[in-house]
Parts: C-alpha cells; sequence; structure tokens
C-alpha cells in the first residue's frame, strides 16, 4: 500500500476558494510547497496557469479542484477521497512556448506561456505583420487584429475563440491563427511541428503599434517576437480517472 501523498494547498482570492481551502486543511494534512508530492490548487483556469508559472522548474504536479467559473484545466471540487483520487490520477504534460520580444526601444523581454503567445494591435489601425517560419518568410504581410501561437493545451481557450483548431494533447503541433485577418482575407492559419521556431515582425510599428501577451504577461510597442517551445520546462497537471485532458480536449470538438 502506497503511502499517501503528501499534499500542499493554495488557492486564489476568490472568497469561495479561500473558504473552500480552510475546509481543505482541516479535512487534510498539509505540508510546505517545498516538502509536497504534489500541489492542490483551488480556483479556476486563471488559478491554475499562475500556479504552474509560480512552480515552473520543480516538475512538482498540480491537481485543481475548480471553485472559479470554466474550470476547463481543473477537476470537480469534491472534498471526500482526495487522497484516493490524487493517486489514481492521470497526468498530463505540458511543454510551455518562450517568447522573446524586442520593443520599439531596443529591448529585450522574455517570457513564458502555457497556453499561447499572442500579439494584437494596440490602437483602431490594424496590425501589419510578417511571419517568418524556422526563418523563412511564410507570409509576407498580414493585415489582422493580431495573430497567436496556442499550445495544445491552450488550444481550446484563445485560440478556439478565435476559430483556430482544436490540438490533441499529445499532438507535437501548434497552431499558429489569425486574429480578425483582413489580408489575405482567407489565410486561416496554420499547424506547425512543435519544433518550429516563429518569428513575427511588425511592419509600420510606429503607426500600427502592436502588444505581445505570453498568457497574462505583456509587453507593449514591440517591432519582432520570436517564439519557440522550451523544451527544457516541463509542467505536470493531475486529472480524475477518465476526465484527463486528453478526453476533455477530443470531447470539446464534438461539443454543440
Amino acid at each position: 500500500m502506497q503511502p499517501a501523498p503528501r499534499i500542499a494547498f493554495t488557492a486564489s482570492q476568490r472568497p469561495d476558494a479561500r473558504a473552500a481551502l480552510k475546509r481543505l486543511c482541516k479535512l487534510y494534512p498539509t505540508v510546505p510547497e517545498a516538502e509536497a508530492d504534489v500541489i492542490v490548487a483551488v480556483g479556476g483556469d486563471g488559478f491554475m496557469l499562475e500556479t504552474l508559472r509560480r512552480i515552473m522548474g520543480t516538475s512538482k504536479p498540480v491537481y485543481g479542484m475548480n471553485r472559479g467559473s470554466l474550470g476547463f484545466l481543473m477537476n470537480d471540487y469534491v472534498e471526500d477521497g482526495l487522497a484516493e483520487r490524487i493517486a489514481g490520477a492521470e497526468r498530463a504534460l505540458i511543454r510551455p512556448l518562450a517568447m522573446t520580444v524586442i520593443d520599439a526601444q531596443g529591448r529585450k523581454h522574455h517570457a513564458l506561456a502555457i497556453n499561447e503567445v499572442s500579439l494584437l494591435r494596440q490602437t483602431h489601425q490594424s496590425a501589419k505583420l510578417r511571419i517568418l517560419i524556422d526563418g523563412k518568410e511564410r507570409l509576407p504581410e498580414l493585415v489582422c487584429d493580431g495573430v497567436l501561437v496556442a499550445t495544445p493545451a491552450g488550444s481550446t481557450a484563445y485560440n478556439l475563440s478565435a476559430h483556430g483548431p482544436i490540438i490533441p494533447i499529445d499532438a507535437q503541433v501548434l497552431a499558429l491563427t489569425p486574429i480578425s485577418a483582413f489580408r489575405p482575407r482567407r489565410w486561416r492559419g496554420a499547424l506547425l511541428s512543435h519544433a518550429a521556431k516563429v518569428t513575427i515582425e511588425v511592419l509600420e510599428a510606429d503607426r500600427r503599434p502592436v502588444s505581445a501577451v505570453a498568457d497574462n504577461f505583456e509587453v507593449r510597442d514591440v517591432v519582432s517576437v520570436k517564439i519557440a517551445e522550451d523544451r527544457s520546462k516541463k509542467l505536470y497537471m493531475l486529472f480524475d480517472a477518465g476526465s484527463g485532458l486528453k478526453e476533455r480536449i477530443v470531447a470539446e470538438q464534438f461539443s454543440v
């Protein structure tokens, strides 16, 4: 018989999440995160991403309990049998995207994204972007509200809202999806190898300013952005048996 996992609890600032945290800490032994085998994150999808970013590099798995709204990345909030659920959980491996940005002042910025890296126009003017894949120009000019690169885990988030494809979690591809493309009007994006290196250059950056966002980290007035999967980072999420991220992403493709 395996010993019960050592659990560290964390919760968002939502009142219902904080109340749930108090109840869970009374029901189960808790340890500091540094000593934990697993971290239980109580909140919504945004808090799950926040927790994953915070512990990046530790390889500790995160088991989410939904006390937010959508909860696509979370398990149902059930207080009973938590140790058994964690022991039988399915593990999903996530590799983040590394974003390197150069802004209009020549400064370089770095950030990691679990869901997507997106470029967005800052004013009423459409953005004009040049897209290169592995150093080869693929689109000399994209006139649009923006464009994004999404991971499989993030393909059901902003990417899906922008009419991008849903990607199975074990597919080694990334989605390159335009946001309200005006020209070329018929371009709907592309599926790229997970090893692809994407470079996006902002054309007429002084007249058509663009921001770059890695999940929720924003850099404004950018002139170029490089995006690539960071193979050195491994993030693990735990899901109740039979309701893993792989199943959720497949099911999402058949939701009506």
